[in-house]
């Protein structure tokens, strides 16, 4: 992190020696839900600027401190002035929704106006895009604080590295993966950073990240969320989706994040289709008479992991679930690899493109262009920023993988995809 960093957390800390106490009320950043703070903060016990204060105090200790997790790129510095502006608008108007006051740790992949969004990329280090994303305007509008950029997979893709923030750990035992892409948010949300995250998963990048960090995270339907202002990695698969310690927060985000863009043609499938609010859906008797599919095919390589597995589909039974077990034909888990390289790579090089025209003068405008300013980066620099071979080498692949018109990708497009 750079020197402004510690400067800002020097300020933060000595904001949280001053912070009034709770009262009678008490709130465990581990434990607490959104709905919780919402009602200690409508109360009066909790402040938005008290648990940003906190929120930043924890970052400190543990992120750039302590095991070193290194989920975070970019720190808002307005975020306690934009706590204490949202502490007293819900003074005199009230609340704009349960997100109000609520810290948000975004990936950086999603636009925002106010903060650098680089995909992790030394490539696209500094760039402010000219808007916000759809999701995060939708978030700013309910009310919550964008409390910080998190590291990545760079562009979305590879392992939990980025040529411009390094490698992230997993807060759990930092020797192990965070997973990717969404590695940072994962981790930021497991260590209790903020109280929401914000990820995108192309080919598992929400599902792994929240496996092995511990945390709930959605993949959402395609459509149910939009996609503009997102970095894109591949349309096809792409998806934005809530990330959090808690499966009452990703109903709560959901209230606000669903709905129709008209940026995003994709969104278009979910008119009128789209529930008003998620939140009411919660119940403890959920899974009674629920269907739900395992994939035995995936499992049999690790006996830990399948001893997990089977005892959450104990309690999923004992909770009235119906378990169906599922196997998938072989030559669909041979191919599967190669289906998603073949709309993947050639995606990536096309749509790339299509972000890159809408940033500032001095950036690269293609892959192509990614590619050899990579290749003109051969060593580190002193801040630790350097070379990502293992994905700048994917740029070669991604390249040479032809165009969205060649018979290979509108092939497994039209017709294998629609076969799965």
């Amino acid at each position: 992190m750079p020197a402004a960093f510690g400067l800002a957390i020097a300020a933060v800390l000595l904001c949280l020696s001053a912070a009034p106490p709770l009262g009678a009320q008490s709130v465990d950043l581990d434990a607490a839900t959104i709905q919780q703070l919402s009602a200690a903060m409508d109360a009066g016990t909790l402040t938005s600027e008290r648990l940003v204060t906190l929120s930043l105090a924890r970052l400190a200790a543990y992120d750039d401190q302590g095991p070193r997790l290194n989920s975070v790129l970019t720190l808002n510095r307005n975020a306690l002035a934009q706590a204490r502006a949202l502490d007293a608008e819900r003074r005199t108007t009230g609340k704009r929704s349960l997100l109000h006051g609520i810290p948000v740790i975004l990936k950086d992949n999603y636009d925002t106006r106010d903060l650098p969004t680089t995909g992790g990329s030394i490539l696209l280090e500094g760039s402010v895009p000219p808007d916000d994303a759809f999701l995060v305007k939708k978030l700013r509008d309910a009310g919550a604080v964008i409390l910080a950029k998190a590291n990545l997979s760079e562009f979305a893709s590879g392992s939990a590295f980025s040529s411009l923030g390094g490698q992230t750990r997993n807060p759990h035992d930092p020797l192990r993966t965070p997973s990717g892409s969404s590695g940072g948010t994962g981790a930021s949300i497991a260590a209790a950073f903020a109280t929401l995250g914000m990820g995108t998963d192309t080919g598992g990048s929400i599902r792994g990240p929240s496996t092995v960090n511990g945390i709930v995270g959605l993949k959402p339907t395609l459509g149910l969320l939009s996609r503009d202002g997102i970095i894109p990695l591949a349309l096809s698969f792409d998806t934005g989706g809530p990330m959090a310690r808690h499966v009452s927060d990703v109903a709560v985000a959901l209230d606000v994040l669903a709905g129709v863009d008209d940026a995003d043609t994709v969104t278009w499938r979910s008119r009128g289709r789209t529930d008003s609010a998620y939140v009411r859906h919660l119940r403890a008797n959920a899974l009674a008479g629920a269907r739900i599919g395992v994939a035995r095919d995936f499992m049999g390589h690790d006996a830990e992991g399948d001893w997990v597995t089977e005892a959450a589909l104990a309690r999923m039974r004992a909770a009235g679930a119906t378990i169906v077990e599922v196997r998938l034909p072989r030559w669909l888990i041979d191919a599967k690899g190669d289906f998603y390289s073949a709309v993947r790579y050639p995606e990536f090089a096309s749509q790339i493109a299509t972000y890159l025209a809408t940033l500032s003068p001095g950036y690269p405008r293609s892959l192509a262009e990614l590619s050899a300013r990579a290749d003109s980066i051969v060593a580190p620099r002193p801040d630790g920023a350097g070379p990502n071979a293992m994905r700048w080498s994917l740029f070669k692949r991604e390249l040479g993988s032809g165009t969205l018109s060649d018979p290979r990708y509108t092939a497994v497009r039209d017709h294998a995809l629609p076969l799965v």
